[in-house]
């Protein structure tokens, strides 16, 4: 048995943020229903294109093991498919522009009146206050949320990171949301509204950073590299690739040369000396004015330039190797192609290659939770529109004679041939 089956989704979201939390919960087992515009889509569908009228890693990334329905909400016959289908469904996910739901007719308070057990969950850019009514996108919420503002180095310009924490961190943030909402249904029988506000988001993992404003009020952050330099303003800065814990870290180059050719390096005392003598200067081991990890603040960049020179000998894996022996903590920089060839993620689940009828085989990432007796089988997305058909009979229970007439109501636009199984 499947974590989270016997539960059915009502899938109103679209790109990523949405997307993220819908594919977490179909991955547990959840019947997901994707409510998709006839002959458009989600509109990942067609972005981002690296093969021609297939859908795009984009979508197919993000929308794994759900089914497919093709629906005009502006259509009354559509709205009446609509109306079974939140009847239906133990959840409703979205993540449209403020008010687009109400808009359709369908408010948390007619919700309600149609399920009252209904989970109502929601992707949002801001919470409540001057910015709830403004659309937010994956960069501009790393930007409201103090991600920006703390990356990079303390001469550049505000970075943002290439892992989505705004849109799939927000995803993440929903579906634990929507799983405890439905733990406290089984108690309450009532369903509730939860909200995920990609600034909020954002901001919880930057909580970090916010520990570090704070600090500031007492005194300089002396992990930083700034502190060498006495740079500090009243604000949290930039830190480069320092650690961000208790412990110095950077990243240092490797042999090779290449763009990835580093590894991630912490200097822990009791590693200190390990590192002088895999250096070969032991002398610094006892020096008073190297011995310590006060006397090294104000000089992280020699420390970390003495081990570079060693680290430059050997390339990344090597280093690796020999640095976990004498249990010094490091992590090569890996790319994502040393990452999509590695095998021990395909042996655990972690990235898996799909076959889709259209596009061909295809690598995906797999559900980064491992649940011992609810193991994740990770299936293709869907074709557009692939299960109108059989949701309108297996799951709102149409006969054939309703079928045809909401088909010919054009409520549903073309509905799609069944496809063979793979």
């Amino acid at each position: 048995m499947k974590a989270l089956e016997g539960v059915r989704v009502l899938d109103f979201t679209h790109v990523q943020s949405g997307p993220t939390c819908t594919q977490l919960m179909a991955w547990f087992g959840a019947e997901v229903i994707k409510v998709e515009r006839p002959g458009v889509g989600d509109i990942t569908r067609g972005q981002l294109r690296d093969l021609p009228d297939v859908d795009s890693l984009y979508f197919t990334m993000l929308n794994a093991n759900k089914k497919s329905i093709t629906l005009d909400t502006k259509n009354e016959g559509g709205k009446r498919v609509l109306e079974r289908l939140v009847k239906s469904c133990d959840v409703l996910v979205e993540n449209f522009a403020p008010g687009a739901l109400d808009r359709m007719g369908f408010s948390w308070e007619r919700i309600q009146e149609l399920n009252p057990r209904m989970i109502y969950a929601s992707v949002k850019g801001f919470g409540p206050g001057p910015y709830e009514d403004c659309k937010v996108y994956e960069n501009v919420a790393q930007c409201t949320g103090g991600s920006a503002s703390t990356t990079g180095f303390e001469d550049g310009p505000p970075l943002v990171t290439g892992a989505q924490i705004g849109d799939s961190g927000t995803g993440l943030h929903l579906a634990l949301g929507i799983v405890t909402a439905l733990f406290q249904r089984e108690k309450s029988g009532r369903g509730q509204r939860v909200l995920a506000a990609m600034q909020d988001g954002v901001l919880n993992l930057a909580r970090v950073k916010l520990r570090d404003q704070q600090r500031l009020a007492h005194g300089p952050l002396k992990e930083y590299p700034q502190y060498a330099n006495g740079g500090f303003t009243d604000e949290c800065p930039r830190a480069g690739n320092a650690s961000g814990g208790g412990q110095p870290g950077w990243a240092v180059k490797t042999k090779g040369g290449g763009a990835n050719d580093y590894i991630y390096v912490i200097i822990q005392p009791p590693g200190w000396a390990e590192y002088m003598k895999l250096c070969g200067r032991a002398e610094l081991i006892d020096d008073p004015d190297w011995a310590t990890p006060e006397a090294r603040l104000h000089k992280l960049d020699k420390c970390f330039g003495i081990i570079e020179e060693w680290t430059k000998t050997k390339d990344k894996f090597e280093v690796m190797e020999i640095l976990n022996k004498i249990n010094i903590p490091c992590g090569p920089i890996l790319s994502m192609k040393e990452l999509a060839a590695e095998p021990s993620l395909r042996a655990t689940g972690t990235i898996v290659e799909v076959d889709h009828p259209t596009r061909g085989k295809y690598l995906t990432v797999g559900n980064p939770i491992k649940l011992s007796d609810s193991p994740t089988d990770v299936e293709r997305s869907p074709l557009l529109g692939e299960h109108t058909l059989e949701i309108l009979s297996g799951v709102l229970d149409y006969s054939e004679e309703e079928i045809e007439s909401i088909r010919q109501s054009g409520a549903v636009g073309k509905i799609a041939e069944p496809v063979a199984a793979e």
